[in-house]
């Protein structure tokens, strides 16, 4: 019986093979984790370079968002320095402008208050003028005639320096700017239009009339 039994397992090997199928499924069944892990791993490593990249992303992004801040600070200040600049440069414009009708008004002030001296002065002249006119041909080189004659000319001297000078008429043509006729005569000297006659002198100061000639013009 033995020996029968013996030949029955040798006679038998596609159990053993059954068998040993059996087992192998059983061991792939006790470890299913070993196989998969390997999967896991591939995916938790592209999830943490997933996860990189998207912190590289939101520090480009970061980084670049402070970039334009910066850039919007940096536009704004400009921005205010060229405005200042702007008002700096219309105030000195401005303050040149005042200064420039400061020293015109302060002239035409000048030229207003000396003006006015002159027409003061004027009338001295006009008797200077007048007495030495009327002096005889024999007394003309008295002492007395001789001094005021030189006071005559001394006030000419100094108001010609500050630029007053008596206005042309006599032969000059009628000029109703410098010229004021007062009678119209007859003359075989001058043409018509001319001036024949100064009754009283006028005078220029700076080329601004202080006062007009009193003249005779032909007719």
């Amino acid at each position: 019986m033995a020996e029968n039994n013996e030949i029955l397992e040798e006679n038998n090997p596609e159990e053993e093979t059954e068998k040993e199928s059996v087992d192998s499924c059983k061991q792939t069944d006790e470890n299913p984790a070993q196989e998969e892990a390997p999967k896991d791993q591939e995916e938790t490593e592209e999830s943490e370079e997933s996860e990189e990249d998207a912190g590289e992303a939101s520090d480009v992004q970061k980084d670049g968002s402070i970039k334009g801040f910066f850039k919007k600070k940096k536009d704004k200040k400009d921005e205010q320095i060229e405005e200042l600049n702007d008002r700096v440069k219309r105030q000195m414009a401005e303050f040149e402008n005042f200064r420039k009708r400061s020293e015109k008004e302060k002239t035409q002030m000048y030229d207003m208050g000396a003006k006015s001296m002159i027409e003061k002065v004027l009338p001295v002249i006009d008797n200077f003028e007048r007495g030495l006119a009327a002096v005889p041909e024999d007394q003309k080189e008295d002492a007395f005639v001789t001094g005021m004659d030189k006071i005559y000319k001394q006030l000419l001297t100094e108001l010609e320096a500050v630029g007053v000078k008596p206005i042309e008429a006599v032969g000059a043509a009628f000029d109703p700017e410098y010229h004021n006729a007062v009678m119209q005569v007859e003359s075989n000297e001058y043409e018509s239009g001319v001036v024949a006659q100064e009754l009283q002198k006028g005078y220029l100061y700076k080329d601004s009339v202080v006062r007009h000639s009193m003249v005779a013009v032909v007719s």
